[in-house]
């Protein structure tokens, strides 16, 4: 199989498990189920993980190292955001000997960021005093 098969059997067994034994409201096989849904959004809801999205979507690709220095973390912190971010999709890593570079999965998650600040920003005070949304936004993972 290649990657990209592997990858979507990979997603449809986790789904499988996710949603295994729950009541799931799906008008078809193509659409996600809300808790896949919110474990995607999840892993952009973590201020470091966000933070390198970002800089990927600014600088293009980039090595650990460089988004170690950037960001001003353990190399041991950002290689387990980096897993994350890969694992759900949003990063994809492109391995040129011992070295691993990072790019954006997907061109169109700029533009979901864009659109996540524009609807935020007219909230940001609620926000940021929320304390509901403070407990699952940690960067102490």
């Amino acid at each position: 199989m290649n990657d990209e098969s592997d990858t979507r059997h990979e997603l449809e067994r986790f789904h499988r498990r996710v949603t295994r034994g729950a009541k799931l409201e799906r008008a078809s096989s193509t659409e996600l189920a809300p808790e896949v849904l919110a474990r995607f959004l999840n892993a952009l809801a973590d201020p470091t993980r966000l933070r390198i999205v970002e800089l990927l979507a600014r600088e293009g690709e980039l090595h650990v190292s460089a988004l170690v220095e950037r960001l001003q973390q353990p190399q041991g912190r950002v290689s387990t955001h980096l897993a994350c971010l890969r694992t759900c999709g949003l990063v994809q890593v492109r391995q040129d000997g011992k070295y691993r570079f990072y790019t954006i999965a997907d061109h169109r998650i700029p533009a979901l960021l864009a659109l996540a600040r524009d609807l935020a920003l007219p909230y940001a005070v609620a926000i940021a005093t929320c304390r509901v949304a403070a407990r699952r936004c940690s960067s102490e993972d």
